[in-house]
C-alpha cells in the first residue's frame, strides 16, 4: 500500500475579501502593488489619470485571477468634491473600504528653488501632499467602518526633504512624514492604521529624472510589491504610526 502523498496547503491571502484603494495604478509601483494586492485575495481599485495604462493593469489583474475596477482620475485638477465622489462610489459598489495605498507622484525634474517655476512648485506640493490628503480625508470615515483598515503613503528617500534642488517634491516628503505622525496620533485609539513607506531606490521614470546612473542600485517596483501588502494587511499593525525603510 503506497504512502499517501500530503497535499500542499494553500497559501493564506493576507488581503482576503478587503476593498483597497492604489493611486498611481498605472505605472511604477502603482501598478505593480496593484497586482499584488489583487494577488493578495483584495478586490483593488486602480486610481490614475492614464486610462490606457491602467486597463493594462487591470486586464493583467483579471488574467491572474483578480478582481480590479477602473477610477480615472487625475490628482493635480482633482478637488475635495471628487474625493468625496470616488469614496461615495467605493461604499454604493462594495460597501466597504480597508486600505489606501498612495503611490500616485509629481516630479519632473532637479531645479533649484529659486529658479522653480511657480505653477511646477504648486504642483508638485499639491499632488505629492495636499491631494493625498484631500483623498485620505474623505475615506476615512468609510476606513473606520472596517474593523481594521489603513492608509498607507509611499514616500521617496529622507534626503529628498533636504538635499538642494529638489524643490516642492522634496518639501511635500517631509510634510508626507508630518502627515503620518499627526494622523496616527489622531487616529491611534480607532481601527484605521496610518503608516509611511521608503521602499528604497526603484527603476522607475519619476527616478530616471533625477538620477543618471547608479541604476544597479534600484529595485524592480515588483520587488518592493511585497511591502505594500505587508502595511495593507493586519501584519501592518507594527508599523503604526511610523514610516518604514525595509530595504535598510
Amino acid at each position: 500500500m503506497s504512502t499517501p502523498v500530503a497535499l500542499p496547503l494553500p497559501q493564506a491571502l493576507p488581503l482576503r475579501d478587503r476593498v483597497v484603494l492604489v493611486t498611481g495604478a498605472s505605472g511604477g509601483l502603482g501598478a505593480a502593488a496593484a497586482r499584488a494586492c489583487a494577488a493578495a485575495g483584495a478586490r483593488v481599485v486602480l486610481l490614475g489619470r492614464k486610462v490606457p495604462r491602467l486597463n493594462r493593469v487591470h486586464d493583467a489583474i483579471a488574467a491572474d485571477g483578480g478582481d480590479a475596477a477602473l477610477y480615472p482620475l487625475d490628482m493635480e485638477g482633482a478637488g475635495p468634491d471628487d474625493y468625496a465622489e470616488l469614496a461615495s462610489r467605493i461604499a454604493d459598489a462594495w460597501g466597504r473600504l480597508d486600505g489606501v495605498l498612495h503611490c500616485a507622484a509629481e516630479f519632473r525634474g532637479l531645479v533649484p528653488l529659486d529658479h522653480a517655476d511657480p505653477a511646477a512648485f504648486a504642483r508638485a506640493v499639491h499632488v505629492n501632499l495636499t491631494a493625498r490628503w484631500w483623498l485620505t480625508q474623505a475615506c476615512v470615515p468609510l476606513l473606520r467602518q472596517a474593523p481594521d483598515s489603513a492608509v498607507v503613503l509611499v514616500m521617496d528617500d529622507a534626503d529628498s526633504g533636504s538635499q538642494a534642488f529638489w524643490g516642492g517634491y522634496g518639501i511635500a516628503q517631509r510634510g508626507q512624514e508630518a502627515m503620518v505622525e499627526m494622523l496616527h496620533r489622531e487616529l491611534a485609539n480607532g481601527p484605521v492604521r496610518v503608516s509611511g513607506l521608503r521602499p528604497g531606490p526603484m527603476r522607475t521614470p519619476l527616478r530616471a529624472r533625477a538620477y543618471v546612473d547608479g541604476e544597479h542600485l534600484a529595485r524592480d517596483p515588483v520587488d518592493c510589491a511585497p511591502y505594500c501588502v505587508e502595511l495593507l494587511s493586519a501584519d501592518g499593525a507594527s508599523h503604526r504610526g511610523k514610516v518604514w525603510s525595509p530595504s535598510r
